[in-house]
C-alpha cells in the first residue's frame, strides 16, 4: 500500500524488535513522558532505563523511532527542557516526536490536574525544533482543546504533523475531515510516505525492493516460448 507502519506495544527486547521488523514495521511509538528526574512522581511500573532499553532495541533493529512527552503531569519547566534534552542526546535523533497535553481523566490519580497553558505548548514546540532540526515535531493528545489559532501558533513555533482521526487510544481527537479542511484554509498539504530523511534511510533497501517489483513484473512467456515447452 506504499505506508509507514507506527505501532506501540509497550516494553520490547531486541528479539521482538527484529521481528517486528522483518515484518515490515516503519516505526515504533514508544515516550519518555518526561525528565528523567520526575519520572518516578508519575511512573512505577517500569523504569527510565527500562523504556531507554527498549528505544535502543528499536533503533538497533533498523526501526524508526517515535518517542516525545506528556505535558500536564505536574513537571516544571526544567522537566520539560530535561525531556528534550534527554531525546536530543540520542545517538540518533527520533525521527518523531509527538507533544502531548494531558487530557485528564476522571478516576484517574491526575484527574485534577489544570489545563497546559497554550504557551507551554508553544515554548515547548518551538524548543523542540531548534534542538531537533529534522525530527517531525508531532502535536498530539490534547489538540482537540485547543481552537484553531491555538493549532495554527503550534504549526508557527515548528510543529509539522497532527494525529488525526475519531479518537487516540484513551482520549477524543479530530476527525480527518475536519483536519484536511483546516490544513487547506492555512495552505498545508501532507508530507508523501517515506519523506522524512531518517526514515527514508532506513527503508531505503525495502523501497528499492519495491520499486525493482514494480519495475520489473513477472516474466510472461512468448509464444515461441511456449510452443516449445510444448
Amino acid at each position: 500500500m506504499g505506508m509507514e507502519v507506527c505501532t506501540t506495544l509497550g516494553m520490547l527486547t531486541p528479539e521482538e524488535a527484529k521481528q517486528l521488523k522483518e515484518a515490515g514495521l516503519t516505526a515504533y511509538n514508544h515516550n519518555l513522558d518526561t525528565s528523567r528526574e520526575y519520572y518516578p512522581e508519575v511512573i512505577t511500573t517500569r523504569s527510565y532505563d527500562d523504556r531507554l532499553n527498549t528505544i535502543e532495541a528499536v533503533r538497533s533493529a533498523g526501526i524508526s523511532v517515535c518517542s516525545g512527552g506528556i505535558l500536564g503531569l505536574g513537571e516544571t519547566d526544567n522537566d520539560r527542557v530535561g525531556l528534550i534534552w534527554e531525546v536530543s542526546n540520542f545517538e540518533e535523533h527520533p525521527e518523531s516526536f509527538p507533544v502531548n497535553a494531558l487530557v485528564p481523566i476522571p478516576g484517574t490519580p491526575m484527574e485534577n490536574n489544570p489545563p497546559v497553558p497554550v504557551h507551554t505548548l508553544l515554548r515547548t514546540i518551538a524548543t523542540a525544533r531548534i534542538v531537533l532540526p529534522e525530527t517531525i515535531i508531532r502535536l498530539s493528545a490534547g489538540r482537540q482543546t485547543l481552537n484553531e489559532t491555538e493549532q495554527a501558533m503550534c504549526f508557527m513555533a515548528g510543529a509539522n504533523a497532527i494525529f488525526t482521526g475519531d479518537a487516540m487510544l484513551t482520549t477524543p481527537c479530530s476527525p480527518w475531515d475536519e483536519d484536511k479542511a483546516m490544513m487547506e484554509r492555512w495552505g498545508l498539504s501532507g508530507m508523501r510516505s517515506f519523506e522524512q530523511p531518517g526514515v527514508k534511510a532506513k527503508e531505503r533497501a525495502r523501497l528499492a525492493e519495491k520499486d525493482t517489483t514494480i519495475a520489473t513484473p513477472p516474466h510472461s512467456p512468448s509464444l515461441s516460448e511456449a510452443q516449445a515447452s510444448l
